[in-house]
């Protein structure tokens, strides 16, 4: 079986890429171990996230302390993991001070503001629409003073980005969602985004889209890629002139395998559904900042999902965050039951410096890399296909690759 291109990841980051490269006249494989959307991909808040920006690594004494101690809510880690993280944490910390920030901010800017639009085209021509919400979602307070200090923030942003906001104080927050807890006292809301009902079901329709514009899905061994280029499946051995390596968290398999040592880490992170009690009814998705979760209404139920877990990638599952922050998730939102028989672990494929590696590899000819889009995957997936489709093909590129190359390291 021989194509133009072989594509290795069935997640958001790997679809788009596909169809991409599909749509400009390539015969495109897309090769992963499992269906399309049934890793990562399935599990996010479902935000398609236009006000997104990096997530730096905290600098100021007081947070650092907190995480050292291990009893945040939003962050915890395994000790026994810190050893091998360390020169990443290092690293992130470097990179998230404050003027070498601003210019990651900048670049990522240049990805964020196509992302709502780059996604609608593919909602529309895969006929998923009944999965976007729009109207954005909010971010809630339960203090005045980290309300005031975010909505400083807020406004910064706007000036440098471009992104659109409004400040909702008590009783406009009790009018947008009734059925919110009392101790929350306001509210930002941030009105360009959109968000998704149901994930898997989004890269599921993008993967059939793929097919329909005459690509092929395969079930295969990414890690059996060898130069120039081919890859086993179930259905046989794959050759492609070219190869993309869009594996998300296990992007580092393939790649290290090649002689690539990129500064990779993963951010571990969970969800469970709940029923509404009492007929509640929750619009939009809701971050409670100061707590460190995300409620979030999704096809199953209401998602919660938990902040970060600094952990090994194949350590068992410790859902100790999810406990903790399920009795205030619970006063927050009248949470029912649990419909999930366990939490769900997913994985967010992080770089040091907070940007994605997009483009050409740099030892091997025909070699491509779309990978390390930490918490905004879903968020960035159609862009960075239609990036590196563009590139690929030598055309004009909707955004500047340089900031991503992958010799930034």
């Amino acid at each position: 079986m021989k194509f133009d291109t072989v594509v290795l990841g069935g997640g958001i980051v790997g679809v788009s890429v596909a169809i991409h490269l599909q749509k400009r006249g390539l015969a495109v494989a897309l090769v992963d171990r499992k269906a399309p959307g049934n890793e990562s991909s399935s599990g996010n808040s479902g935000l398609i996230q236009r006000d997104a920006v990096p997530y730096a690594f905290p600098r100021d004494f007081g947070t650092l302390v907190r995480y050292a101690c291990n009893r945040s809510l939003d962050v915890h880690y395994h000790v026994s993991a810190m050893p091998k993280l360390l020169p990443f944490l290092y690293r992130y910390w470097h990179y998230s001070r404050a003027d070498r920030y601003s210019v990651i901010a900048r670049s990522y800017s240049t990805l964020i503001e196509h992302c709502v639009n780059e996604h609608r085209a593919l909602i529309e021509a895969s006929g998923a629409q009944a999965l976007l919400r729009t109207g954005g979602w909010m971010k809630v307070f339960r203090s005045a003073v980290k309300q005031d200090a975010d909505l400083l923030k807020a406004k910064r942003y706007n000036a440098d980005y471009g992104i659109a906001f409004e400040a909702l104080d008590a009783a406009q927050l009790r009018r947008a969602e009734p059925s919110l807890g009392h101790a929350l006292i306001g509210a930002l809301r941030y009105t360009e985004a959109d968000s998704i009902s149901d994930p898997h079901a989004l890269v599921t329709a993008y993967a059939n889209y793929f097919e329909q514009l005459g690509g092929r899905v395969f079930i295969g061994d990414a890690s059996t890629l060898e130069p120039q280029w081919s890859v086993n499946t179930e259905a046989g051995r794959i050759d492609a002139r070219s190869a993309v390596i869009a594996l998300g968290a296990w992007a580092d398999i393939v790649s290290k395998r090649l002689g690539y040592r990129l500064p990779l880490a993963v951010k571990r992170g969970y969800h469970m559904h709940y029923a509404a009690k009492d007929g509640a009814r929750l619009n939009q998705p809701v971050v409670d900042t100061e707590i460190g979760y995300l409620i979030t209404p999704m096809a199953r139920g209401i998602r919660l999902t938990t902040g970060v877990e600094l952990a090994a990638a194949d350590s068992p599952a410790t859902p100790v965050q999810l406990d903790a922050i399920e009795p205030i998730a619970r006063d927050a939102f009248p949470l029912g039951a649990r419909l999930d028989k366990q939490p769900w672990l997913g994985m967010r494929p992080s770089t040091p410096d907070m940007l994605p590696i997009i483009g050409p590899a740099k030892r091997h000819k025909d070699l491509w890399f779309a990978f390390g889009h930490a918490h905004h995957g879903l968020t960035l997936g159609p862009v960075t296909g239609r990036l590196l489709a563009e590139m690929m093909v030598g055309t004009d590129t909707i955004a500047d690759p340089f900031p991503f190359r992958v010799d930034r390291f």
